[in-house]
């Protein structure tokens, strides 16, 4: 499908249309004309939903944009027939088609598009009404042009105009990435002061509000501050057809400053604060609610914008353990780095701070944890079940790390078919299996698992996914405030410290006074702290591209617990034969190939380097 034929408005009667012109196609109702459409109130809605459903589903994790996740190092799921193998093993080109979404989003920027420069004709709404309406296409249409700039980098940007039916393909080529970005800031401006601050009808809600598209535009600022975006040696030289510098070939430290200032007037707006927990009285218990709230808590206060999921089955059999409850593919696992990852809640400290050639931890000596050994009678700090004989390297950890993983040797996560032990060893209750219906890392992911759901009897349950959310916010903001020319680290440490309380954890400068003047080891903690926080979001994969650190984090094996070992203590150790193959980034990965259909269409378009 050629991009300039996505966007020519045309006609778009079926009865003038030919076949193979369909992706012209209103896609509401074909048999109306676009007056038609817009001239009632109910069509003119509809056709804008329509719009709405071209965004992002970030809560399918196989096919759609939740695939970031097993992309990056905080995840091993574990099926081998998956798109994610190949890329993750860079068995991936021009060709395959896995994950691209230029085809998907310039359909939504068309459709945008024709809904911007038709809805005026809608005589049953008032113009206040439209003048939203338009301003929630423009950010749609901006929104998608910002996943392209994530996925491809800089790519062709139609603006306005209506199409040219004469234009010819071979004329299309990318725009430099500051003709890009402008025109995305500019229109996520342009529907800031237009949107309204909340949305009040119930019926409603999910539409993008100020604070969405004001969220939307600190994400986009931010990583155009990074490496990647911002000065890469590896894109220097790299130029369009007509011969103008795709990137910029110096990094411009200034722009960490608006970074730190987009997220700054989001805060700012004082409309949104860290969900909390308000029953119950147990303050760990009341930290790991709280997080796990997030997603559960319909429309909370931490949400700026998101997908309500109303059927979680999809998502959370794959995070249920296969053997021990009715239906559980018990797929979605974290990595061990990920698991590794959560600080410890006493110390506050992050305990590995790296790893040997052999995967062996690097401890830190100051956390407080143990790798070895086992402590018994351990009684799990949200679901006060039995006691059990738990590793020492599940004792002790922060909040988020008991709502996030299920670890070898819990129980499931709620009692209302009995207390069932969880353990993932060779003849255990969710034995390994060399399947993929096993789990393979040694721990389960149970954070979008809601422990009141009885999904043996059915109830898969429901949650928020959000798209932003303020610890999100926050994160961006000490991110820049660390690396913005004019140095905040006050800043940095308050909205930092904001998260880590909220789970239960000391100030950063507590646990680490060291920290103090140091920008890099801030820089350090809170890269580790956005792992932490946002895991399984989907930021993993765009943090680690973005920051240029994906050569350095995904070359490595599948380390993974010993899970063919037959007894509960052997499956502890540390392997890489469980999982087969290494993770593979090459410099030409960071930015996904334009696909073979685009090339042989769009002739004089720009390959990414390296492909």
């Amino acid at each position: 499908m050629r991009l300039y034929s996505y966007l020519f408005l045309g006609i778009i009667s079926m009865g003038v249309l030919s076949s193979c012109e369909k992706y012209l196609d209103v896609e509401l109702q074909n048999q109306m004309s676009l007056d038609e459409v817009f001239n009632k109130r109910q069509t003119t809605e509809a056709y804008l939903a329509q719009v709405y459903g071209f965004l992002p589903n970030e809560n399918d994790m196989i096919s759609g944009e939740g695939g970031m996740v097993p992309l990056s190092d905080e995840a091993l799921f574990s099926w081998l027939a998956v798109p994610w193998i190949n890329i993750n093993n860079g068995s991936w080109g021009p060709t395959t088609g896995d994950y691209h979404i230029w085809d998907h989003n310039y359909r939504g920027i068309n459709q945008a598009t024709i809904f911007m420069n038709n809805v005026d004709k809608n005589v049953e709404l008032n113009q206040q009404s439209k003048d939203v309406m338009k301003a929630e296409a423009r950010f749609l249409r901006a929104y998608f042009y910002f996943c392209l700039l994530r996925r491809y980098g800089p790519v062709f940007i139609w603006g306005d105009r209506d199409a040219d039916i004469l234009i010819s393909p071979d004329s299309v080529d990318r725009h430099p990435l500051a003709v890009n970005v402008d025109f995305i800031v500019s229109e996520f401006d342009k529907s800031i002061a237009v949107l309204p601050a909340q949305i009040t009808d119930q019926a409603w809600l999910g539409r993008v509000t100020k604070g969405a598209a004001m969220a939307a535009k600190a994400e986009l600022l931010l990583y155009m501050a990074r490496p990647l975006f911002n000065g890469a040696q590896l894109y220097q030289g790299m130029r369009n057809r007509k011969g103008e510098l795709l990137f910029p070939q110096t990094s411009d430290p200034n722009k960490w400053e608006l970074a730190a200032k987009a997220a700054k007037d989001l805060i700012d707006l004082n409309q949104y604060t860290l969900y909390e927990n308000k029953t119950e009285t147990d303050p760990f218990r009341k930290a790991i609610k709280s997080y796990m709230g997030v997603y559960f808590d319909k429309w909370n206060s931490e949400i700026i914008w998101a997908r309500w999921v109303n059927d979680g089955f999809a998502y959370n059999v794959r995070a249920a353990p296969p053997r021990v409850v009715k239906d559980g593919y018990g797929g979605f696992a974290p990595s061990l780095k990920l698991v590794d990852t959560y600080p410890m809640a006493a110390s506050g400290r992050f305990p590995v701070t790296g790893y040997e050639s052999n995967g062996t931890p690097i401890i830190d000596s100051k956390s407080g944890y143990v790798e070895t050994g086992f402590t018994e009678n351990f009684i799990h700090p949200l679901d006060n079940f039995a006691p059990i004989k738990a590793h020492n390297s599940v004792v002790g950890r922060d909040a988020r790390f008991y709502a996030s993983i299920l670890a070898n040797g819990m129980y499931w996560i709620n009692t209302f078919h009995g207390q069932k032990p969880v353990t993932f060893y060779t003849g255990g209750t969710s034995s390994y299996t060399q399947t993929g219906d096993c789990v393979k890392s040694g721990y389960l992911w149970r954070r979008m698992s809601d422990p009141t759901n009885d999904i043996e009897e059915g109830k898969w349950g429901q949650f928020s996914w959000p798209y932003y959310r303020l610890a999100e916010i926050y994160l961006d903001y000490a991110e820049a405030c660390n690396e913005k020319p004019n140095r905040d680290e006050t800043e940095a440490l308050t909205y930092i410290n904001l998260i880590r309380r909220r789970s239960g954890l000391n100030d950063l400068e507590v646990a680490y006074p060291e920290v103090i003047g140091n920008q890099e080891l801030l820089r350090e903690l809170i890269r580790k702290e956005r792992m932490v926080e946002l895991a399984f979001e989907g930021h993993r994969y765009h943090d680690l591209r973005t920051w240029m650190l994906a050569e350095k984090e995904m070359n490595e094996p599948y380390y993974t617990r010993n899970l063919t070992s037959t007894s509960y203590e052997g499956s502890w150790s540390r392997t890489s034969s469980i999982f087969p193959g290494n993770r593979v980034f090459q410099p030409k990965h960071y930015f996904f190939p334009i696909h073979q259909d685009q090339l042989s269409e769009m002739r004089n378009i720009t390959q990414n380097y390296g492909w």
